[in-house]
């Protein structure tokens, strides 16, 4: 497997690179501050509180995890800017603790109050009427107190095991008689609703926490004793997977046998409120076995993901305007629906999500393949999808109707293991044939190919994408897909299902770049030669569409285009490693990030090419996992009108005046323009729509 490790290229400066972990926190610092705007409706405000809270729960699982698991097994090496393991977990620790509190912070002081003035209020139990006291407490007895389970801990009673992510109460009690304090621990049940609501849910709502009922009612827990205290803590733990893969064990099993591991992971953080007793703060982190700076201090409620339930209420007039997804104006007429099949003997569709509905193109594709009597074959890739999956269900209704049906379900899709699991098994028992990926990577493209008997010869329609088979997230996901029956794609997708599915070695394709082979060095060389072009005096340009920007070859063949005075503009959402606008290094490169209603989630490559632009669209980001771990998909967009398309994407993204942040060269992020880019190109595909 390549090196992790860029080569130092001795013309480049040693600090031309940007941490990854504190690039991945600025992008969460973009999330928490479109919970800061006042001018987004106030339930989509909430939203984006719930979003950060829930990322950085995902950091934490993974990447600091991660880290620290490096760090205990005494692997040294630096990051790409030279930092320590140590370095980089103390600047993280530091970056975090204030973002943690400038999240607290709006929560507690700005939406807070505005969800009261709108008549949504969390209240606290000493806040209850009579009447609502009496039936909250009604509430407890009946629904929540079976469900609960003190634990002492003693010395016949060992510490108990804190489960990741769960919120725990720790008690603090006394016996009257000996005075003898003791200590106890007692978890908030996940089963249960976290916002309890006191009244009637309408235009106005009133909610208790449920630690709030909880601690409310502990002498209840502990009868006989007198309570003193309690605090609310929540741990999180290790949750990266690590499988061995043998070629000689059954992956699907050994897959099982981790994430039965999963859940016993090692503490990697702490966090308690800042009422948190110290004496328990000490017990907590010597049982946890964690260091000081693991320890997260929230001034206010923990787990602010669990608000999403508040942005479930009915008040519309606190969200967006409600969104429907266009039909593509080239899949329907008027109402009705055309055969997908007939449209793309016409040419290429490119549809966008989810500005088009992927319902009425994707889903509709692989549904008309499943009932038509002349598809022979349905072959796909697998790696998220929803929990009822319209796709999963049409695969199943095609095996069941003697199509062959090949899937490639990814079981090792991080936190989506056990869902594939079970669609793995419910597409075997319908007659699918099911792959479970290659030894040592996972299958992350996007890819569909139908076989079609038309008049006596066969046809290979197909669907390359940037995003999962999810109707779900397609919803709120912004990604792109090319359907097409150009037979050099239908070509290289067969290939390429013979890889995954047997001992095929291919890697030389007609349309497409595939990882872990083609896509760092087909990448690598179009960067050349553009730089080359520059550097003749003809046309150049580079243009990239990422969620992450990090392998550090890549970087370097862009600072070395930018060099050569190729310009280059880089859309990124999330993680960024290089450095813009660096006087000698990369002056003629522009980096902006957009967050927005939408996850901007597709990627897309542009190549100037002295005038013979190149277009591709794919699966991949460009960090170590998608070039080296990865089964990654680029195809080459050869459609003239799905190229105009991209162009004016990119234009509008790029535009001087769109609402996004802009990348400093010394790494800090900027807000800037009025022009909201999403809510206008959802303008302009629906005006095209009509």
């Amino acid at each position: 497997m390549p090196s992790e490790s860029p080569s130092r290229t001795p013309s480049l400066p040693a600090d031309r690179y940007l941490n990854r972990e504190l690039s991945w926190l600025d992008f969460n610092a973009r999330v928490l501050e479109l919970a800061e705007d006042a001018e987004l409706p106030l339930l989509e405000r909430v939203k984006f509180l719930a979003i950060f809270a829930s990322n950085l729960d995902e950091f934490f699982m993974v990447r600091i995890a991660g880290l620290k698991r490096r760090q205990t097994t005494g692997l040294s090496v630096r990051s790409a800017d030279g930092l320590t393991i140590r370095e980089q977990l103390d600047r993280i620790t530091e970056r975090t603790q204030a973002l943690v509190a400038r999240h607290a912070e709006v929560f507690n002081k700005d939406v807070a109050p505005l969800l009261e003035d709108a008549g949504i209020r969390i209240v606290h139990w000493s806040d209850l009427a009579d009447d609502d006291a009496r039936r909250l407490r009604e509430y407890f007895r009946d629904q929540v107190f079976p469900v609960l389970t003190p634990l002492a801990v003693d010395p016949a009673h060992p510490f108990p095991y804190i489960s990741g992510l769960s919120l725990n109460l720790a008690v603090s009690v006394r016996d009257p008689d000996t005075g003898a304090p003791r200590f106890a621990r007692l978890k908030v049940p996940n089963n249960v609703p976290r916002f309890i609501p006191v009244g009637p849910t309408g235009q106005t709502a009133t909610f208790l926490l449920l630690e709030d009922l909880i601690s409310a009612h502990l002498p209840q827990l502990f009868p006989g004793l007198d309570v003193l205290d309690h605090h609310l803590f929540r741990v999180t733990r290790n949750a990266d997977l690590e499988v061995e893969e043998d070629r000689d064990e059954d992956l699907l099993q050994a897959l099982e046998r981790e994430l039965a591991r999963r859940r016993f992971g090692p503490a990697v953080r702490l966090e308690v409120t800042d009422s948190m007793d110290p004496q328990i703060l000490e017990v907590l982190v010597s049982e946890l076995e964690i260091g000081p700076d693991d320890v997260v201090t929230v001034p206010g409620p923990l787990d602010l993901a669990a608000l999403m339930a508040l942005y479930d209420l009915d008040r519309p007039e606190l969200k967006d305007e409600p969104f429907v997804p266009a039909t593509h104006p080239r899949l329907s007429e008027g109402e009705t629906p055309k055969s997908v099949f007939a449209t793309l003997r016409e040419g290429d569709v490119l549809v966008h999500h989810p500005y088009h509905s992927f319902a009425t193109s994707v889903q509709r594709f692989i549904e008309q393949a499943a009932a038509d009597p002349n598809v022979l074959a349905i072959k796909q890739t697998l790696y998220r999808t929803s929990g009822d999956s319209p796709i999963v269900n049409a695969l199943i209704d095609a095996a069941e109707a003697g199509k062959q049906v090949v899937v490639l379900v990814e079981i090792k899709a991080r936190f989506d293991e056990e869902a594939n699991i079970s669609w793995a098994r419910r597409l075997e028992q319908a007659g699918c044939h099911v792959v479970y990926g290659l030894v040592g990577l996972k299958t992350h493209c996007k890819t569909a190919l139908v076989v079609r008997r038309e008049h006596g010869v066969l046809r290979r329609y197909c669907h390359i994408g940037t995003g999962n088979y999810n109707p779900k997230t397609a919803r709120i996901y912004e990604d792109l897909g090319i359907l097409t029956a150009d037979p050099r794609v239908g070509a290289d997708l067969t290939d390429l299902f013979n890889t995954l599915t047997g001992y095929s070695r291919q890697t030389n394709y007609r349309m497409l770049m595939v990882a872990p082979q083609g896509i760092r060095s087909g990448l690598l060389e179009k960067i050349r030669r553009e730089a080359r072009h520059a550097a003749e005096g003809r046309r150049s340009g580079i243009r990239f569409k990422l969620n992450s920007l990090v392998d550090e070859r890549i970087i370097d063949a862009l600072y070395e285009a930018s060099a050569a005075g190729v310009p280059v503009e880089l859309f990124i959402r999330g993680i960024c490693a290089l450095r813009p606008g660096v006087p000698g290094l990369s002056e003629s490169i522009r980096v902006r990030s957009i967050v927005g209603r939408f996850l901007e989630h597709s990627r897309v490559m542009a190549f100037e090419n002295d005038g013979d632009r190149e277009w591709w669209i794919g699966s991949s980001d460009l960090m170590h996992r998608n070039l080296d771990r990865r089964v990654e998909v680029l195809l080459r967009v050869c459609d003239e009108t799905a190229r105009r398309q991209l162009a004016g994407m990119f234009d509008a993204a790029m535009a001087s005046d769109v609402r996004s942040w802009q990348l400093g060269a010394d790494g800090r992020w900027t807000r800037t323009g009025e022009v909201d880019y999403q809510a206008q190109r959802l303008a302009e595909l629906h005006e095209h729509a009509g």
